[in-house]
């Protein structure tokens, strides 16, 4: 959705400028930005913040339930403006946005694997050392489950794909048993 990245930019790019100044601050930053971020996009609590009767303190104060500590300073603020100005809804995409600006600065990228199974520590270490050599760049590697993979991975990093699964195998065999 071009509007809603429109919308968030400002946002994502105010909030990198002001905890940019140190990278504790910013690595601080994006573990509240994050977990404030997957609370906001529950549906049920963007209708409430949507609600004229709710106010900002309120939201907050179930933001902070749900976080399940008192939020900071800056991220109470942060809450405040985006309320004032009826943006709540927005905030997933500004993570996303903060992330992709921090992962600039950093000279990294989000990595997600997708594994039919549960990857062990020692394996997914293994499997991180060669995916950073592969795409020549540090990664932050997340892992989903998904088992219709049937077997291997697909590791999505950006716009690349590397699709080592089974399912991605069978499909190669269907296409060329078909031509």
């Amino acid at each position: 959705m071009a509007e809603l990245a429109t919308i968030a930019r400002p946002y994502a790019e105010a909030l990198f400028k002001a905890s940019s100044s140190a990278s504790s601050d910013l690595a601080g930053t994006s573990a509240w930005l994050e977990k404030i971020a997957a609370i906001a996009a529950n549906p049920e609590l963007q209708q409430f913040a949507d609600n004229p009767k709710a106010t900002a303190e309120q939201v907050i104060g179930v933001v902070a339930g749900a976080f399940g500590a008192p939020l900071a300073a800056p991220a109470q603020n942060f809450l405040s403006a985006l309320l004032e100005n009826g943006r709540f809804s927005v905030l997933p995409e500004i993570a996303k946005q903060f992330r992709a600006l921090a992962n600039a600065k950093s000279g990294s990228s989000d990595a997600v694997v997708y594994s039919a199974f549960p990857i062990e520590a020692a394996a997914l270490a293994n499997v991180s050392a060669a995916l950073e050599k592969r795409f020549g760049r540090k990664l932050q590697v997340t892992v989903r489950q998904e088992p219709e993979l049937i077997g291997g991975i697909r590791v999505v990093v950006g716009d690349e794909v590397l699709d080592t699964s089974v399912k991605a195998r069978l499909e190669q065999m269907k296409v060329a048993l078909a031509a």
